[in-house]
């Protein structure tokens, strides 16, 4: 039976649009339909997934669509029968019992049967949680049996209840880190489980008559850790507000870092100063310099918790730049999952700002989500001097090569300039990649040493290859998932294993 809520559930944040008709979608870049049902195979998992979500109900102008929710849950109820197909995995049948609740919340109705439904789907859940996944899949699977739990009431509810509070209590000590990153340091992801503990915020305080342990527990560690959480989100952003792209990122998956602040407020939790200067995560392994008009990430993490690695790319000794408040220098993104080649290139060092050896990963990424020997940073060192900051750091992940090199990064910023010198131990032929956001036009001019970046707005860098042998090569971008856009690559050769490179504003 159906718990009734003594206060009101505040307006989440708000998903894009994702059904366009009664039978009509766009997931992941790619349009589709329900003409031949839920478990189509000319879709991708990953879209199919998304169709079993029901993230719409809780999307941009949702009131404008309540009919073709309304019937879209009928149909799956209808269609998808206990225990069978993809809907009944237990990551899309976590995020559906979390939509259905959310939507219920915002005053809509769920019929009698949409509410049978959601109970088995909660029953069912509580027997398959995916411990053998753990991350993310296992605090979602948490998440949905505690909403569930408090969204009803009885027994069975209560043990629901209990059960979502015991693992999350353990999944947010392992996965959020003290300095409030998730531990699979995808900036992406870090924004989802942000998002997360903001709506578990949001439930236990719109059903305030809930006064148990478990309850007092969570509220007592819940929003200190989503404070933590939304600085380690603004300090991996830039100055567009957007993500920085480090391991699986995309645009389009999870909420911004504004819609989050503003979720944070509508609950109580405040506003938060914006970062400024230099700031280091010394648990997650990231450094923001803010120099303005320069602003850099620079990744001196490990590729994530070593018993998954799925979301990690070979990206050590990456870094991200914005100049003028736009983006100069991006690690190329993720537009696809799956387990196909161009998702192994998306993973792969030379789709990132760093060196690559021997045409070699950095880590060796393989299939879609698989890792096997990984780099190691070491010997960090952070210096703040009067008119510069300087970030030096090393990684062994090429040890595993005939000499073992070791890559030494050393990134000097000034207040018009950053220089970023390479060095590679040992015998192998070495290139640092430097990929432009594709809103610049890149050029080259005299010997082709030097160049400039333009804006078509007027604003330009120029860029100079001190030491090194420059090339300049068509590249990919890819924001968002299913996109790709052209972009520039500055490829430049270490000399005698050693490289440097000046870009001036």
């Amino acid at each position: 039976m159906r718990r009734e809520a003594q206060a009101e559930w505040a307006q989440p944040t708000a998903r894009l649009q994702s059904q366009f008709g009664p039978d009509t979608f766009r997931f992941i870049g790619l349009d589709g339909n329900l003409d031949q049902g839920w478990d189509d195979e000319r879709y991708e998992k990953l879209w199919r997934y998304n169709l079993h979500y029901f993230d719409d109900l809780n999307a941009e102008a949702a009131s404008r669509r309540i009919g073709w929710h309304e019937k879209l849950i009928e149909r799956w109820i209808r269609d998808n029968p206990p225990g069978h197909g993809t809907g009944w995995e237990p990551y899309p049948t976590s995020l559906r019992i979390v939509n259905w609740i959310k939507w219920a919340l915002a005053d809509n109705r769920l019929s009698e049967l949409a509410i049978e439904s959601l109970a088995m789907q909660a029953r069912w859940l509580s027997k398959r949680l995916e411990f053998h996944l753990l991350g993310n899949h296992l605090l979602a699977n948490a998440k949905a049996l505690i909403f569930a739990g408090m969204f009803f009431r009885g027994t069975e509810a209560d043990a629901w209840f209990t059960k979502g509070c015991k693992v999350l209590r353990s999944q947010i000590s392992e996965q959020i880190l003290p300095d409030g990153g998730h531990f699979e340091l995808s900036t992406m992801y870090h924004a989802l489980v942000l998002e997360d503990i903001l709506d578990l915020i949001n439930l236990i305080q719109t059903f305030p008559q809930i006064r148990n342990t478990d309850s007092q527990i969570l509220m007592a560690v819940l929003p200190e850790r989503a404070q933590a959480m939304r600085k380690w989100l603004a300090v991996m952003s830039h100055p567009d507000g957007g993500i920085g792209f480090f391991n699986d990122a995309a645009f389009g998956i999870a909420p911004s870092l504004e819609d989050l602040n503003g979720y944070a407020g509508r609950i109580g939790l405040g506003r938060q100063q914006p970062p400024s200067g230099t700031v280091s995560l010394p648990d997650s392994g990231y450094i923001r310099v803010d120099s303005r008009p320069c602003v850099a990430l620079i990744d001196v993490a490990r590729i994530g918790p070593d018993y998954l690695p799925g979301h990690a790319h070979a990206d050590t000794l990456s870094f991200e730049l914005s100049v003028h408040a736009k983006r100069l220098l991006v690690n190329s993104g993720t537009s696809v999952y799956g387990s196909g080649v161009e998702r192994i290139r998306q993973r792969g060092t030379a789709a990132h700002n760093t060196v690559v050896v021997a045409g070699e990963n950095s880590s060796e990424v393989w299939s879609g989500f698989r890792v096997a020997r990984r780099a190691f940073p070491f010997e960090l060192k952070l210096e703040e001097r009067y008119a510069s900051t300087i970030v030096t750091c090393s990684h062994d992940g090429y040890k595993r090569l005939r000499g073992q090199p070791v890559h030494q990064r050393t990134i000097e910023f000034r207040s018009a300039s950053a220089i970023i010198f390479d060095s590679v131990t040992g015998p192998h032929p070495a290139e640092a990649r430097f990929h432009f956001h594709p809103e610049w036009t890149v050029v080259a001019v005299d010997d082709g040493t030097r160049g400039t970046a333009h804006l078509s707005h007027g604003k330009f860098v120029t860029w100079h290859v001190v030491h090194g042998e420059p090339k300049l090569e068509e590249s990919s971008y890819h924001p968002e998932f299913g996109a790709t856009i052209v972009s520039t690559c500055l490829k430049v050769k270490l000399l005698s294993g050693k490289s440097a490179v000046r870009f001036t504003w």
